[in-house]
């Protein structure tokens, strides 16, 4: 939103004499999609427009404007404020020839990302689900207040990619302790809805948040600064008891489970792992990495399965995440639409987690993710608002989907491998949400004329829809 909305803009033009004719026509008219739009990118060359307005020539009528030759916007751009005071586009100028850099912006942030839960994954198997889970949340925090005080468009890509390191990787290792920790019912009510609507409330609360600060560095400190409510729960979460045992620290162990029977208000026994001994747990203390995935058949088999499944389910959820500006003329109002539609897909994946096969729910919002995808190609383009609804369909279950995608990984895997293992299926994963805004970018420039009926500053959604239903309908 207002990190990286491209405001109208067309070239300045600095206070010179000019007659108010000249000022109006000095910016090119170019026909886009059949209507005419000021040039964003283009002016004609200013002394020769200063010279023909000293003159005292008319634009239009002495001066055929055709004929005038054209100029970049050397001394910058004028943007629009109409819904957002600025953004990183502004501040630094991605438009234009350095207009790659907006889709790059975003991409390098999700290869921190990918980064974070690739290691994460590793270290919290080998140091603790507790420790990770606060380093990250301590890195997410700190650089996403240090951007607000980024020089460069350099340091800023630095700094989101440092962010990036924490971002999936505290909710990746929030949902493996919930997991060890929880029993039953309760860790299916955790895993699909405790972690994934916390997430939903928070992307329903950006727009509300974006609509009244309106500015990108007001937004990041606004942001961060919650992040100051993670030091107390130091003291209030335990760590894994599951993970303690499978490193051999039995005491500990019982130390957290005693702990939580007083917190209850229930009796613990003397002896609660009664047939663990330090022979038993060593076994275990042998750190893990991403090649023991690959090392026993059923194990590869089983993950190679999951990063296939969890990589289109990904692509799919931020190709329509991404691009939500059709849903409504107001940006605020199209994202928090976007949003809404989760809170119905986390309650789904909930109801499935407890009543329905996990392959049967997976496969399930796998067809029904892509096959409207499919027909929205099918849809005559005056059919604007039936192309949304299936566009909203394929999003609802594409975030179904991967809800049931963090639940079920946690599942399969042993103790000493879960977080190892939901790690390496989200990096996997992520490099879908890597390659996600340069396909818009691609879709953009490339399919123009596209499917689905256009509206305002939706063009680039056209390619994305289609190649993500494809990918979506292959694996399914």
């Amino acid at each position: 939103m207002v990190l990286q909305f491209e405001n109208d803009h067309h070239c300045f033009v600095p206070d010179i004499n000019l007659t108010g004719e000249w000022r109006k026509s000095i910016i090119p008219v170019t026909v886009l999609n059949g209507k005419p739009e000021l040039s964003k990118c283009r002016r004609y060359r200013l002394d020769v427009v200063q010279n023909l307005s000293v003159q005292g020539y008319i634009p239009g009528r002495d001066i055929n404007l055709t004929d005038l030759e054209q100029e970049g916007c050397v001394d910058g751009w004028r943007y629009s404020k109409d819904i957002y005071l600025s953004t990183i586009v502004t501040e630094f100028d991605l438009v234009c020839s350095e207009q790659w850099k907006q889709p790059f912006t975003s991409t390098v942030f999700f290869v921190g990302v990918l980064f974070g839960s690739f290691f994460s994954g590793q270290l919290s198997d080998r140091y603790g689900r507790k420790p990770i889970l606060f380093a990250t949340m301590a890195a997410q925090t700190l650089f996403t207040f240090a951007q607000v005080f980024s020089t460069s468009w350099i340091v800023l890509v630095l700094l989101l990619f440092l962010n990036g390191l924490g971002q999936i990787s505290n909710f990746v290792a929030a949902l493996v302790l919930g997991a060890e920790v929880f029993t039953g019912t309760v860790r299916v009510l955790y895993s699909s809805m405790g972690t994934c609507l916390g997430f939903a409330v928070g992307y329903m609360l950006l727009p509300v948040v974006a609509y009244f600060l309106r500015d990108w560095k007001s937004l990041l400190m606004a942001l961060s600064i919650p992040g100051l409510a993670y030091i107390p729960l130091w003291w209030l979460l335990p760590e894994s008891p599951r993970w303690l045992l499978s490193q051999g620290r039995v005491e500990e162990a019982e130390a957290v489970i005693r702990k939580a029977a007083q917190w209850n208000k229930v009796q613990a026994p003397r002896v609660i792992f009664e047939n663990c001994s330090v022979k038993e747990t060593k076994a275990y203390k042998e750190p893990n990495s991403m090649l023991d995935l690959l090392r026993h058949s059923s194990i590869r088999t089983t993950t190679l399965i999951l990063c296939l499944v969890s990589f289109t389910m990904t692509t799919g959820y931020y190709s329509l995440s991404f691009n939500t500006a059709q849903l409504h003329d107001d940006p605020y109002i199209s994202c928090f639409i976007s949003a809404i539609v989760e809170v119905p897909a986390y309650i789904s994946s909930w109801i499935a987690l407890r009543y329905l096969p996990r392959r049967l729910s997976v496969t399930s919002t796998l067809t029904l993710g892509s096959v409207p995808l499919f027909m929205i190609q099918l849809v005559p383009q005056n059919l604007f608002g039936l192309s949304l609804a299936l566009e909203m369909v394929g999003k609802y279950a594409f975030t179904t989907g991967a809800s049931l995608m963090f639940a079920y990984t946690t599942e399969l895997y042993p103790t000493s491998l879960r977080n190892t293992a939901t790690g390496t299926t989200t990096t996997v994963s992520r490099t879908g949400s890597c390659i996600t805004p340069f396909l818009l970018s691609l879709g953009f420039k490339s399919w123009d004329a596209a499917l689905l009926p256009s509206s305002r500053s939706t063009q680039h959604e056209r390619c994305c829809v289609p190649m993500d239903s494809l990918i979506a309908g292959a694996v399914a």
